[in-house]
């Protein structure tokens, strides 16, 4: 663990960001044909701009699944949102549909027949981390700044603030001793809000949110609380900036304070160990540090595709470890079956749960009733400490 005083710093964006618009909109793609075929395959990319939104994308599921109703599930999600800006607006807007079948190469190397099981939809690293910085497991930076917006996003949906605008982002610098976090050295808040609001009347709208947030005793000096540093920030969201499913996958996921593979997670249904094998990792770190076997840890795990195993699991705990690191790894690999069938099993994925976890970070977040954020769990614990017992 580093010695010493260093400051390290994560962002978030809201769900009104225009990346994270395409993301909600890929996710609940995903959901939808999900909720109708549990087993459906999607790779569903989005864009937004100025009242324009492009669907592109491969899919194999249902015929009931059509454009039609695929319009309408946009249109939902940009509502629900909360866009009806004149630039950009869910009753309004333009739909562009350009999904089409999955190939069927890709098909034949996913697919389960005789006695290959199911392969990986694509090669590729992921990785899962887990600390003991908050109660959450997570890093504390990207906690905080995911925290900032989640409160000031709730205030503008109960109608507590009816002066913020969907569009958002917070940037969070903590001041660490020693490794540990101890107190904020800046905050970084911007927020769409109406045309009316004046930049210091949003500052003591956004003030409260981030002081709650934040640690008691943690809040940054006030010259280090930059809110709105331009100024004016009326015009948001993708009438201000276009907008791409995936571009925001250090927000998704660590903050930078661990490493992240190559691909995005949002618009891909559970067969894409991008999303799935992601969800294994961070469920294994997080089960190992809760079980005290570390202070932190990391898990990578590679996969070619067509393959069912990972190539590769490895297992990091930054000299912090109670426990043989390569022991370890066996020992994880022995609760989950870590090939894409075993983790969608083991972890229920295959529902409809992912517009969710598009915005505010896909970890770190309570599992739910429902099955949503599964990878959260911790029924791992007790099996960890009684296997590695003295």
């Amino acid at each position: 663990m580093r010695k010493g005083r260093y400051l390290f710093t994560s962002e978030s964006v809201a769900e009104g960001h225009p990346d994270k618009v395409c993301d909600r909109i890929s996710d609940a793609v995903v959901d939808t044909f999900l909720s109708h075929d549990p087993y459906a395959r999607v790779a569903v990319e989005t864009m937004a701009t100025t009242n324009r939104v492009v669907l592109a994308g491969e899919v194999r599921g249902p015929k009931e699944v059509n454009a039609e109703l695929l319009e309408q599930v946009v249109r939902h999600a940009v509502k629900d949102i909360g866009y009806e800006q004149n630039g950009f607006n869910w009753q309004t807007l333009v739909v562009e549909n350009h999904i089409h079948e999955q190939s069927a190469d890709i098909a034949q190397g996913v697919d389960a027949a005789g006695n290959k099981d199911e392969g990986a939809g694509d090669q590729g690293i992921m990785f899962g981390y887990a600390c003991r910085e908050t109660e959450a497991f997570m890093p504390a930076p990207i906690y905080l700044s995911h925290g900032i917006l989640s409160s000031l996003a709730e205030a503008r949906h109960s109608g507590a603030e009816p002066g913020l605008g969907p569009d958002a982002k917070s940037q969070v610098t903590l001041i660490y001793e020693n490794g540990e976090p101890c107190g904020a050295a800046s905050v970084v808040v911007s927020t769409q809000h109406a045309a009316d609001l004046e930049t210091d009347a949003v500052r003591e709208i956004v003030r409260p949110h981030v002081v709650n947030v934040l640690n008691k005793g943690w809040m940054c000096p006030e010259a280090e609380f930059y809110v709105n540093p331009t100024g004016r920030f009326v015009v948001g969201g993708p009438d201000g900036d276009c907008g791409l499913t995936g571009r925001k996958i250090i927000v998704d996921t660590y903050g930078g304070a661990a490493p992240h593979g190559g691909g995005a997670f949002s618009g891909k249904d559970p067969t894409k160990v991008d999303r799935s094998a992601a969800y294994a990792a961070r469920y294994l770190a997080k089960n190992v540090v809760a079980a005290e076997l570390a202070t932190r840890c990391t898990i990578q795990l590679s996969y070619a595709i067509g393959v069912s195993r990972p190539l590769s699991v490895y297992v990091d705990t930054h000299d912090t470890g109670q426990a043989d690191e390569e022991k370890l790894s066996r020992a994880l690999q022995e609760m989950l079956n870590l090939s894409p069938r075993g983790i969608r099993e083991h972890l229920g994925l295959n529902r409809a749960i992912y517009a969710r976890t598009a915005a505010y970070g896909h970890f770190g977040r309570p599992a739910e009733p429902d099955g949503g954020f599964s990878w959260e769990r911790l029924d791992l614990v007790e099996d960890l400490r009684s296997a590695f017992a003295a």
